[in-house]
């Protein structure tokens, strides 16, 4: 199976140009700060009147971001809609990923990072965090947060839009019965990881359709909860043949 992104970025004024000929939906413009280009500022001005983000980076961002050994001035981001409702996000094809009851927001924000890193259609929290435990997701996400649809919602509600949308559901925890790779994680798919202490709920984990357990084999019985996201999700592009 070929694996196409959610979201999928371009490179240089030309093409970024062409895609607004076209209508692509273009989402965010990244551009060097220290660009001077009479080109690149007449893009800024047309992708700021279509209703595009601007942002503005060093070199080093466009650098780290680069997919070549020359990184362009600018960078684009192409793909749905950043600010979906819950139904429109459950009804997209890729997966969902919901933290339910984690505890903790640096967790929240590297489990955004990672689904954006991994082409998911974004991450929805059911936790009662405060303004400034908000703020420390979008810290930890390291922007990531701004490139993928982050909803707060109860568990119950995205359960029944996941369901109504024909998503497949499945659960991480330590109960699980079965390994990552002994169960599809390829087509719509929500995954549902709960809090660092209390894990996931009897009653939740019987609507799931499967439980994930990963393998350990050291003296602490439980991984991180950021590094089984990692895991999972990586372990879901290997299904999907992402290069």
């Amino acid at each position: 199976m070929a694996y196409t992104p959610p979201r999928q970025a371009i490179w240089g004024v030309e093409r970024l140009h062409a895609a607004l000929d076209r209508g692509e939906p273009l989402r965010v413009l990244l551009v060097a700060d220290t660009s001077a280009s009479p080109k690149l500022a007449a893009l800024e001005a047309r992708a700021v009147a279509a209703g595009v983000t601007l942002w503005r980076g060093g070199a080093g961002d466009l650098r780290r971001m680069a997919r070549g050994d020359t990184p362009a001035e600018v960078m684009g981001l192409l793909g749905p809609s950043l600010q979906p409702d819950l139904p429109e996000l459950c009804g997209r094809g890729g997966v969902v990923w919901l933290m339910s009851g984690v505890a903790y927001p640096s967790n929240v924000g590297f489990t955004i990072r990672t689904a954006e890193v991994s082409g998911a259609d974004g991450v929805v929290v059911d936790a009662r965090f405060n303004h400034t435990e908000r703020s420390r997701v979008s810290h930890v996400a390291m922007g990531a947060d701004r490139l993928l649809p982050v909803l707060y919602a109860g568990t119950a509600e995205v359960l029944a839009q996941a369901r109504a949308a024909g998503k497949r559901i499945v659960a991480l925890e330590d109960s699980g019965a079965v390994a990552p790779w002994q169960v599809a994680l390829d087509g719509p798919l929500l995954i549902v990881v709960g809090g660092e202490r209390d894990g996931l709920d009897p009653a939740l984990l019987a609507a799931c359709d499967a439980t994930l357990r990963i393998p350990m084999g050291g003296f602490v019985p439980s991984y991180n909860l950021q590094a089984a996201v990692a895991m999972i999700a990586a372990e879901r592009l290997r299904q999907l043949g992402a290069a």
